[in-house]
């Protein structure tokens, strides 16, 4: 299950990095475990990394700027996004300025709208955005929590840059998407990031993924996870390297597309 994000080689998941370093404020108790932690998954081969300026008020990107730091720039995939206040022209320059400073990069692999803001022109926070890319500040551009409607006018606003990824809630529990936002990102080449992936450890409540797992040997939420693999790149958040570990398992189920489409249809 090779995985391909914007025209990148990556991991067949990535690490989410809510939480880490705190919540809406920074809380530094957990900060070297942290570090640690993003690094044991890099070891492990997880090369994308997501993360956002208003995560911990921005203290989770200087954890990962110092967890990247001495690896090789080039083999790592970085996400980050603006939050959805810094929407106009120069807030979005400014923001994702700021993103590469703590990041201690000088660019990122891809720079998300967090959220959509109806109250500023998405052709505005495009045009911005492609002038991070027109400057070497991000390589990528895309957007998180769009609908159908949401992503047709971001993609109807970009010039010359791709909008190559909508990050969205997507998981076992959460299938929606599967009948609209996915379909429509599918069609389009949009790669689909999913957020929320393993239900924060719900998967053992649903018994089509507590049989399947059986079958295949596995617990629920490893199944949950492989389940999701199928059409989006996941991006779990773990700071624990036995769980890490157990996740990393998940892509190596072989799941045929007969067990797929049984799990996609059960309620």
């Amino acid at each position: 299950m090779a995985k391909k994000l914007c025209g990148h080689a990556v991991s067949e998941f990535g690490l989410g990095t809510w939480g880490i370093g705190g919540s809406s404020s920074p809380d530094l108790r957990e900060d070297r475990a942290s570090v640690e932690a993003i690094r044991y998954a890099i070891d492990r081969g997880i090369n994308v990394i997501d993360t956002a300026e208003m995560y911990a008020a921005g203290h989770t990107e200087e954890l990962v700027g110092e967890a990247i730091e001495p690896y090789d720039r080039k083999s790592l995939f970085i996400i980050t996004k603006v939050w959805n206040t810094n929407l106009t022209h120069n807030r979005v320059l400014n923001s994702a300025r700021q993103s590469l400073k703590r990041l201690r990069t000088q660019y990122v692999d891809l720079y998300l709208i967090h959220w959509p803001n109806p109250s500023v022109p998405i052709g505005e926070t495009i045009a911005a955005m492609e002038e991070l890319v027109s400057t070497g500040l991000a390589r990528n551009i895309g957007v998180s929590n769009f609908s159908v409607a949401e992503m047709q006018g971001a993609i109807g606003a970009a010039r010359y840059a791709k909008i190559c990824a909508n990050q969205i809630k997507y998981n076992y529990g959460t299938r929606q998407p599967e009948t609209d936002i996915i379909p429509f990102c599918e069609k389009n080449s949009i790669e689909v990031i999913a957020y929320t992936p393993i239900m924060k450890g719900r998967a053992g409540g649903y018994r089509a993924l507590k049989s399947m797992a059986e079958k295949y040997g596995v617990n629920p939420v490893q199944m949950s996870l492989r389940y999701v693999m199928e059409r989006s790149l996941p991006i779990p958040k773990s700071t624990n390297a036995t769980h890490i570990d157990e996740l990393l398992e998940a892509a190596k189920i072989p799941l045929t597309r007969e067990d797929y489409e049984l799990l996609r249809n059960s309620r």
